[in-house]
Protein backbone atom coordinates (compact mmCIF):
# COMPACT_ATOMS: atom_id res chain seq x y z
CA UNK A 1 0.00 0.00 0.00
CA UNK A 2 2.63 2.43 0.84
CA UNK A 3 4.60 1.63 -2.24
CA UNK A 4 1.20 2.43 -4.32
CA UNK A 5 0.93 5.53 -2.54
CA UNK A 6 4.71 6.97 -2.98
CA UNK A 7 4.42 6.04 -7.06
CA UNK A 8 1.14 7.35 -7.29
CA UNK A 9 2.67 10.90 -5.64
CA UNK A 10 5.41 10.50 -8.10
CA UNK A 11 3.56 10.33 -11.10
CA UNK A 12 1.64 13.24 -9.64
CA UNK A 13 4.56 14.77 -9.31
CA UNK A 14 6.27 14.35 -13.03
CA UNK A 15 2.81 15.21 -14.17
CA UNK A 16 2.90 18.51 -12.81
CA UNK A 17 6.50 19.14 -13.83
CA UNK A 18 5.97 18.29 -17.15
CA UNK A 19 3.08 20.70 -17.75
CA UNK A 20 5.08 23.35 -17.02
CA UNK A 21 7.39 22.21 -20.05
CA UNK A 22 7.67 24.07 -23.03
CA UNK A 23 6.40 21.65 -25.76
CA UNK A 24 8.33 18.99 -27.18
CA UNK A 25 10.77 20.51 -30.22
CA UNK A 26 9.10 19.36 -33.57
CA UNK A 27 5.65 19.79 -31.85
CA UNK A 28 3.25 21.78 -33.69
CA UNK A 29 1.52 23.96 -30.63
CA UNK A 30 -1.72 25.39 -30.77
CA UNK A 31 -3.81 26.55 -33.67
CA UNK A 32 -4.66 30.46 -33.95
CA UNK A 33 -8.11 31.82 -34.58
CA UNK A 34 -8.90 31.34 -38.24
CA UNK A 35 -10.48 33.95 -40.33
CA UNK A 36 -10.75 35.06 -44.25
CA UNK A 37 -8.13 36.83 -45.99
CA UNK A 38 -8.55 38.31 -49.76
CA UNK A 39 -5.76 39.40 -52.25
CA UNK A 40 -6.98 41.43 -54.76
CA UNK A 41 -5.17 41.97 -58.61
CA UNK A 42 -5.33 41.78 -62.01
CA UNK A 43 -6.15 38.08 -62.08
CA UNK A 44 -8.82 38.46 -59.66
CA UNK A 45 -9.75 37.70 -55.80
CA UNK A 46 -7.89 35.42 -54.14
CA UNK A 47 -8.93 34.19 -50.76
CA UNK A 48 -7.28 32.64 -47.89
CA UNK A 49 -8.47 30.96 -44.74
CA UNK A 50 -4.92 32.68 -42.05
CA UNK A 51 -4.15 32.42 -38.43
CA UNK A 52 -3.64 35.75 -37.46
CA UNK A 53 -0.35 36.53 -35.21
CA UNK A 54 -1.32 39.39 -33.12
CA UNK A 55 1.31 39.47 -30.20
CA UNK A 56 4.99 38.82 -29.61
CA UNK A 57 4.45 34.80 -28.65
CA UNK A 58 2.39 34.32 -32.01
CA UNK A 59 4.75 36.13 -34.09
CA UNK A 60 8.07 34.79 -32.60
CA UNK A 61 6.67 31.00 -32.94
CA UNK A 62 4.68 31.43 -36.42
CA UNK A 63 4.30 28.77 -38.18
CA UNK A 64 8.03 26.66 -36.88
CA UNK A 65 7.80 23.21 -36.38
CA UNK A 66 4.65 23.26 -38.58
CA UNK A 67 4.99 20.05 -41.49
CA UNK A 68 2.16 21.34 -43.70
CA UNK A 69 -0.11 24.37 -44.51
CA UNK A 70 -3.48 23.62 -46.96
CA UNK A 71 -2.66 25.09 -50.20
CA UNK A 72 -4.97 28.35 -49.47
CA UNK A 73 -3.73 28.64 -45.66
CA UNK A 74 -1.53 31.22 -44.63
CA UNK A 75 -0.59 33.71 -41.73
CA UNK A 76 -0.85 36.76 -41.32
CA UNK A 77 1.77 38.66 -38.32
CA UNK A 78 0.50 41.90 -37.52
CA UNK A 79 2.60 44.53 -36.18
CA UNK A 80 -0.09 46.75 -35.54
CA UNK A 81 2.11 49.62 -37.05
CA UNK A 82 4.47 50.19 -39.68
CA UNK A 83 8.13 49.26 -39.23
CA UNK A 84 11.21 47.60 -40.51
CA UNK A 85 10.47 43.96 -39.65
CA UNK A 86 13.35 40.70 -40.76
CA UNK A 87 12.04 36.85 -40.90
CA UNK A 88 14.35 33.99 -40.74
CA UNK A 89 13.21 30.13 -40.92
CA UNK A 90 15.91 28.61 -39.16
CA UNK A 91 12.89 26.26 -37.30
CA UNK A 92 10.09 26.16 -40.02
CA UNK A 93 10.11 23.16 -42.49
CA UNK A 94 7.25 24.38 -44.51
CA UNK A 95 8.74 26.65 -47.93
CA UNK A 96 7.03 29.92 -47.74
CA UNK A 97 6.15 32.86 -49.89
CA UNK A 98 6.44 35.98 -47.63
CA UNK A 99 4.08 38.98 -48.39
CA UNK A 100 4.86 42.28 -47.08
CA UNK A 101 1.73 44.51 -46.45
CA UNK A 102 2.03 48.66 -45.89
CA UNK A 103 -0.74 49.90 -43.10
CA UNK A 104 -3.54 50.48 -46.50
CA UNK A 105 -3.21 46.82 -47.00
CA UNK A 106 -1.03 47.73 -50.35
CA UNK A 107 1.52 44.63 -50.83
CA UNK A 108 5.09 46.66 -50.35
CA UNK A 109 6.85 43.20 -52.04
CA UNK A 110 7.15 39.97 -51.77
CA UNK A 111 9.87 37.18 -50.81
CA UNK A 112 9.27 34.32 -52.52
CA UNK A 113 10.11 30.34 -52.14
CA UNK A 114 11.98 31.14 -48.71
CA UNK A 115 14.22 28.27 -47.67
CA UNK A 116 13.44 25.98 -44.85
CA UNK A 117 15.89 26.04 -42.13
CA UNK A 118 17.59 29.17 -43.09
CA UNK A 119 18.95 31.02 -40.45
CA UNK A 120 19.58 34.11 -43.27
CA UNK A 121 17.08 37.15 -42.51
CA UNK A 122 14.71 38.02 -44.88
CA UNK A 123 13.67 41.74 -44.46
CA UNK A 124 10.61 43.74 -45.67
CA UNK A 125 11.50 46.46 -48.74
CA UNK A 126 9.88 49.30 -46.54
CA UNK A 127 8.25 49.69 -43.24
CA UNK A 128 4.98 47.52 -43.23
CA UNK A 129 1.87 46.77 -40.69
CA UNK A 130 2.02 43.08 -41.59
CA UNK A 131 3.28 40.07 -43.60
CA UNK A 132 0.98 37.44 -44.54
CA UNK A 133 3.17 33.96 -45.07
CA UNK A 134 1.78 31.43 -47.43
CA UNK A 135 3.14 28.17 -48.69
CA UNK A 136 6.04 28.70 -51.78
CA UNK A 137 5.05 29.23 -54.96
CA UNK A 138 1.63 30.90 -54.32
CA UNK A 139 3.06 34.40 -55.23
CA UNK A 140 3.89 33.21 -58.57
CA UNK A 141 0.73 31.05 -59.44
CA UNK A 142 -2.00 33.59 -57.88
CA UNK A 143 0.43 36.87 -59.87
CA UNK A 144 0.70 38.58 -56.61
CA UNK A 145 3.36 41.52 -56.53
CA UNK A 146 3.72 45.01 -54.99
CA UNK A 147 0.77 46.88 -55.35
CA UNK A 148 -1.85 44.36 -54.91
CA UNK A 149 -4.81 44.92 -52.24
CA UNK A 150 -5.03 43.25 -48.94
CA UNK A 151 -8.41 43.09 -47.30
CA UNK A 152 -8.45 41.78 -43.96
CA UNK A 153 -10.23 42.93 -40.99
CA UNK A 154 -6.70 44.58 -39.67
CA UNK A 155 -6.67 46.56 -42.53
CA UNK A 156 -10.20 48.07 -42.23
CA UNK A 157 -10.91 47.18 -45.80
CA UNK A 158 -12.48 43.98 -45.58
CA UNK A 159 -16.10 43.38 -47.70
Amino acid sequence: MRRTLLYFILILLLAGLASTLPPAKGAEGQRLPVGPLVVENERGRHQFRVELAANEDQRSRGLMFRREMAADAGMLFDFHVAQLVAFWMKDTFIPLDMIFIKENGRVAGVAKRTVPHSTATVPSPEPVRAVLEVNAGVSDRLGIKAGDLVRHNIFGNMR
